[in-house]
């Protein structure tokens, strides 16, 4: 009755941020790992819990918010004790880490030193004098009675990625493809950080006149649209940088032309070397967009 495997991965696109680097050669462990691989790729569409049992193993997943801890354990160990494991395998690994760093991971096992925690953990829960699991076990077994986790037989999994399971008729579940873009660059922070400055210099601006062009000046409508289109450009070419989007490049060159041509309107409010800087920023970020490419798609990383 023990675990023997823990990973923690994004639940987006199921990409493995960490795991414990035990070493099992055994063939049902192997085939365990194949199957929690493919539903790591399509956890989205289940609920926070669920458990996949088998005959000898068993896989348990805890979602939360961006990340999933899963767990192969033996079938016959405690599903709430694996459960209370996965509540604090999640809570120190979301302790340990921000959103914006796991969002922004592109290459599997990028928390690998993660492995220490989980090892750590994973000792105490498979120690009989674990004190500390024993306090979680009364909430963990009552928020289970109230939302059981949703049951899956480990045989399924193997379906989730359109695998066939020999004289079975198979239901095929169509996994959506993942991008994954390359890493983000120095001069790539860079274009964000002036983006998101010039941006916030365009919706200050912008409401300030704002309040001035309602009360006096009905002229100035045209002015304060100028300062609020360029703040939306610069909110949409973060986007298109930090995530992948179909028709890239035409969004890009939109977003570029509609702040050159809002910052050549507002020739007068700013002087030559504000609406260049801000025109010049915004040639930065279009070609960091275009520079940064998607990934090709990486093999299986064994940990």
């Amino acid at each position: 009755m023990s675990l023997i495997f823990a990973c923690v991965v994004r639940v987006r696109d199921g990409l493995p941020l960490s795991a414990s680097t035990d070493f099992h050669f055994n063939q049902d462990f192997l085939e365990c790992r194949k199957r929690l691989k493919a539903l790591s790729s399509v956890l989205a569409q289940y609920p926070s819990r669920g458990t996949a049992k088998g005959h000898n193993l068993s896989i348990h997943f805890l979602s939360s918010g961006d990340v999933a801890c899963m767990a192969i354990c033996s079938s016959s160990y405690s599903t709430i004790m694996a459960f209370c494991f996965l509540e604090e395998l999640r809570w120190e690994f979301t302790a340990s880490y921000d959103s914006t760093s796991i969002n922004l991971a592109s290459r599997p096992y990028a928390f690998i030193e993660f492995d220490t925690i989980i090892q750590k953990v994973k000792f105490h829960f498979n120690s009989a004098r674990g004190s500390q699991a024993q306090a979680n076990w009364e909430k963990v077994e009552e928020e289970l009675q109230f939302q059981p986790p949703v049951q899956l037989e480990l045989e399924d999994t193997e379906l989730l990625n359109g695998l066939s399971n020999g004289g079975h008729s198979g239901v095929h579940v169509e996994v959506a493809p993942t991008y994954r873009m390359q890493p983000v660059t120095p001069l790539g922070i860079l274009s964000l950080v002036l983006n998101i400055m010039c941006g916030a210099l365009n919706l200050i601006r912008g409401v300030h006149l704002a309040e001035y062009s309602f009360q006096e000046d009905q002229e100035g409508i045209g002015n304060v649209v100028a300062f609020f289109v360029p703040f939306l450009a610069c909110v949409f070419q973060c986007y298109l940088y930090l995530f992948y989007s179909s028709g890239r490049k035409v969004k890009t060159f939109v977003l570029l032309f509609c702040v050159c041509f809002c910052n050549i309107h507002l020739y007068g409010l700013r002087n030559l070397w504000q609406i260049a800087f801000h025109v010049g920023v915004a040639a930065l970020s279009s070609y960091q967009i275009l520079a940064r490419q998607l990934l090709e798609k990486q093999p299986d990383c064994g940990v």
